[in-house]
Protein backbone atom coordinates (compact mmCIF):
# COMPACT_ATOMS: atom_id res chain seq x y z
CA UNK A 1 0.00 0.00 0.00
CA UNK A 2 3.15 2.27 -0.10
CA UNK A 3 4.16 4.69 2.60
CA UNK A 4 0.83 3.30 4.88
CA UNK A 5 1.19 0.38 6.79
CA UNK A 6 -1.88 0.66 7.88
CA UNK A 7 -5.38 1.73 7.14
CA UNK A 8 -5.01 3.68 10.73
CA UNK A 9 -1.99 5.66 9.27
CA UNK A 10 -3.42 6.43 5.97
CA UNK A 11 -7.00 7.89 7.91
CA UNK A 12 -5.19 11.38 9.01
CA UNK A 13 -3.62 12.05 5.37
CA UNK A 14 -7.13 11.09 3.98
CA UNK A 15 -8.59 13.88 6.15
CA UNK A 16 -5.80 16.44 4.89
CA UNK A 17 -6.77 15.18 1.57
CA UNK A 18 -10.69 16.38 1.95
CA UNK A 19 -9.98 19.76 4.22
CA UNK A 20 -11.75 21.89 1.99
CA UNK A 21 -15.53 21.54 3.20
CA UNK A 22 -17.05 22.16 -0.58
CA UNK A 23 -15.46 18.76 -0.96
CA UNK A 24 -16.18 17.17 2.28
CA UNK A 25 -20.10 18.09 1.00
CA UNK A 26 -19.58 16.96 -2.29
CA UNK A 27 -18.11 13.35 -1.38
CA UNK A 28 -21.36 12.85 1.06
CA UNK A 29 -23.44 13.82 -1.76
CA UNK A 30 -21.81 11.30 -4.00
CA UNK A 31 -22.12 8.72 -1.33
CA UNK A 32 -25.54 9.25 -0.54
CA UNK A 33 -26.00 8.76 -4.39
CA UNK A 34 -24.50 5.51 -4.10
CA UNK A 35 -26.80 3.74 -1.29
CA UNK A 36 -29.51 4.79 -3.36
CA UNK A 37 -28.19 3.62 -6.44
CA UNK A 38 -27.51 0.46 -4.78
CA UNK A 39 -30.62 -0.20 -3.66
CA UNK A 40 -32.13 1.09 -6.81
CA UNK A 41 -30.37 -1.86 -8.16
CA UNK A 42 -31.20 -3.91 -5.46
CA UNK A 43 -34.80 -3.48 -5.79
CA UNK A 44 -35.44 -3.10 -9.71
CA UNK A 45 -32.97 -6.26 -10.30
CA UNK A 46 -31.10 -4.84 -12.52
CA UNK A 47 -27.12 -4.21 -11.99
CA UNK A 48 -26.96 -1.12 -14.71
CA UNK A 49 -27.80 1.02 -11.81
CA UNK A 50 -24.04 -0.32 -10.31
CA UNK A 51 -22.73 1.01 -13.18
CA UNK A 52 -24.63 4.94 -11.70
CA UNK A 53 -23.57 4.05 -8.25
CA UNK A 54 -20.30 4.44 -9.63
CA UNK A 55 -20.62 7.52 -12.01
CA UNK A 56 -22.08 8.79 -8.61
CA UNK A 57 -20.11 8.57 -6.34
CA UNK A 58 -16.57 8.99 -8.06
CA UNK A 59 -17.82 12.04 -10.00
CA UNK A 60 -18.97 14.23 -7.05
CA UNK A 61 -15.60 12.70 -5.23
CA UNK A 62 -13.56 14.08 -8.27
CA UNK A 63 -15.72 17.06 -8.93
CA UNK A 64 -14.37 17.98 -5.26
CA UNK A 65 -10.76 17.37 -5.80
CA UNK A 66 -10.21 18.56 -9.19
CA UNK A 67 -12.13 22.13 -8.26
CA UNK A 68 -11.80 22.70 -4.64
CA UNK A 69 -9.33 20.87 -2.91
CA UNK A 70 -6.79 21.25 -5.99
CA UNK A 71 -5.02 17.56 -5.29
CA UNK A 72 -5.92 14.27 -6.73
CA UNK A 73 -7.65 11.72 -5.36
CA UNK A 74 -6.03 9.35 -3.15
CA UNK A 75 -7.93 6.49 -5.40
CA UNK A 76 -5.33 6.62 -7.75
CA UNK A 77 -2.53 5.68 -5.62
CA UNK A 78 -4.04 3.95 -2.84
CA UNK A 79 -7.77 2.62 -3.96
CA UNK A 80 -8.79 0.32 -1.05
CA UNK A 81 -7.14 2.52 1.74
CA UNK A 82 -9.32 5.48 -0.09
CA UNK A 83 -12.50 3.67 -0.28
CA UNK A 84 -12.83 2.48 3.46
CA UNK A 85 -11.96 6.34 3.56
CA UNK A 86 -14.69 7.57 2.03
CA UNK A 87 -16.94 5.27 4.11
CA UNK A 88 -15.58 5.87 7.42
CA UNK A 89 -15.96 9.86 6.44
CA UNK A 90 -19.79 9.46 5.90
CA UNK A 91 -19.91 7.79 9.14
CA UNK A 92 -18.10 10.21 10.58
CA UNK A 93 -19.90 13.20 8.90
CA UNK A 94 -23.46 11.16 9.94
CA UNK A 95 -21.98 11.13 13.77
CA UNK A 96 -20.96 14.53 14.10
CA UNK A 97 -16.91 14.06 14.13
CA UNK A 98 -16.10 15.67 10.57
CA UNK A 99 -18.12 18.67 9.61
CA UNK A 100 -20.04 19.59 6.99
Amino acid sequence: MGRFASFREFYPFYLSEHANRASRRLHFIGSCGVLVLVAVAIFRGNAWWLLAALVCGYGFAWIGHIFFEKNRPATFTHPIYSLMGDWMMFWQVLTGRVKL
